[in-house]
């Protein structure tokens, strides 16, 4: 009897996402079988964001003997990212062409759709020769169900309210931005998903807006402030503040003369004026002009701000400094360490000692060493440098993909921490 020997069939390699819908500041977990034991391979990720400009990573895995790779227990050798990191091909996502920066603009609108795929081999550029194993789409949503986004456009305040589902009333947040301008969402309506009503707040360069900032006029604020405050679905008596940058400055300057602000997050900003002045009713503050000869002028063509904000333990700067001793609140500095736009942690250590030489001791820092100066919710990756509204050669952010991300990762709990103790309780939205 003659035996017929059949031909082995590899099994077929699958690749899942969990979840693949989600919200953007979730992680997910990937993992690939059906391979075969210790085959390298490579997964790949590609984001197409509103604007149609390409982010990409990879990352390269070994099978274990069971042709698995498991991103929660396997460690990338090579790519984008090495070691084991879950979230490191969503976070180490780079754009296709220079100096562009991935951010959600229709946060209530269509998710980021990512496809990753998984290559039965060393991939460094994918190409149309180089065909994938599996592929998968995750989605990745900035609104929870039920949360609702109203344009404002009332008196001078312009931005977007963001509400949770239900009656409320809810905490509520101002939410603020920097020196580009325009009016930014994204982690406005990250935050109303956590169960705050949030204001996300233009302050120039949008709609009617001076196009430029000659001026802080602390009353536009205030204005917004009591607007917040009115709605029917917001708690009082007091609101927070969240700022980046030129909204951190701000946000320290809304909690120290504003008597509707009771809680303020300050990340990676100066702590005197920088500028430009600020004015509220008969209180100014002169500001320090920028120290544009102290430009550095990089390889690649980048500008580092750094040192254009000056030292504000300079005496001669003394008259910008907020006074952040009249302020009632409690405040929360942010700050990166590998920040290249300035040095955001000396400008945070020189404004809480300046509070306790005057008895004010409820002021907490957060400092990240490896973190860059765009320090946003997980789900952002780092963007080292990009092009910048006020000037003619992109600017240089700073920070190390992996520390700048872990990070964003801790510092969003912990900003969620602050405001929740200082405002109240949350109703949590659930996606």
């Amino acid at each position: 009897m003659s035996l017929i020997h059949f031909p082995q069939v590899a099994a077929m390699a699958c690749l899942t996402v969990t979840p693949k819908s989600s919200l953007a500041d979730s992680p997910v977990w990937i993992r690939a079988s059906g391979l075969d034991p210790s085959q390298v391979v490579t997964l790949h990720a590609l984001l197409t964001d509103d604007m149609g400009e390409k982010f990409q990573s990879r990352a390269h895995f070994r099978a274990n003997l069971s042709g698995e790779v498991d991103v929660k227990q396997a460690a990338a050798l090579g790519g984008d990212y090495v070691g084991v990191w879950p979230m490191g091909l969503f976070s180490s996502l780079k754009p296709e062409k220079k100096f562009r920066r991935l951010m959600k603009r229709n946060v209530t609108g269509s998710p980021f759709r990512v496809q990753v795929s998984l290559f039965g081999s060393v991939v460094l550029v994918p190409s149309p020769n180089n065909v994938p194993l599996a592929t998968c789409t995750v989605e990745r949503w900035y609104a929870a169900h039920g949360v609702e986004r109203v344009q404002v456009r009332e008196g001078k305040v312009r931005g977007a309210l963001f509400l949770p589902p239900g009656p409320g009333p809810f905490p509520g947040v101002i939410d603020l931005f920097g020196g580009s301008g325009g009016l930014i969402e994204f982690r406005a309506i990250l935050l109303a998903n956590k169960g705050f009503a949030v204001l996300a707040l233009a302050f120039f360069g949008y709609d009617d807006l001076p196009q430029s900032l000659e001026e802080v006029d602390l009353e536009y604020f205030e204005e917004a402030s009591i607007l917040l405050l009115k709605h029917p679905k917001v708690r009082g008596p007091g609101l927070g503040v969240v700022g980046l940058s030129k909204g951190s400055e701000i946000a320290l300057a809304m909690i120290t003369f504003l008597d509707q602000i009771v809680a303020a997050v300050c990340i990676n900003g100066a702590t005197g004026m920088r500028g430009a002045s600020l004015r509220f009713r008969d209180i100014y503050i002169p500001a320090i002009p920028y120290a544009v000869e102290k430009v550095l002028i990089t390889e690649m063509g980048t500008m580092s701000s750094y040192h254009v904000m000056e030292d504000p333990l300079d005496e001669r700067h003394h008259s910008s400094a907020i006074p952040l001793e009249k302020a009632q609140g409690p405040v929360l500095f942010v700050v990166s360490e590998s920040d290249q736009s300035l040095n955001s942690k000396l400008f945070a250590e020189a404004a809480i000692a300046r509070a306790k030489q005057h008895g004010k001791r409820n002021c907490a820092l957060l400092s990240y060493p490896g973190a860059g100066h765009l320090l946003e919710p997980p789900g952002s990756p780092l963007c080292y440098c990009s092009s910048f509204r006020s000037t003619l050669l992109p600017n240089q952010w700073g920070g190390e993909v992996e520390l700048h991300a872990k990070a964003q990762e801790h510092s969003w709990k912990e900003i969620q921490k602050f405001l929740e103790l200082h405002l109240g309780p949350v109703g949590k939205s659930n996606f």
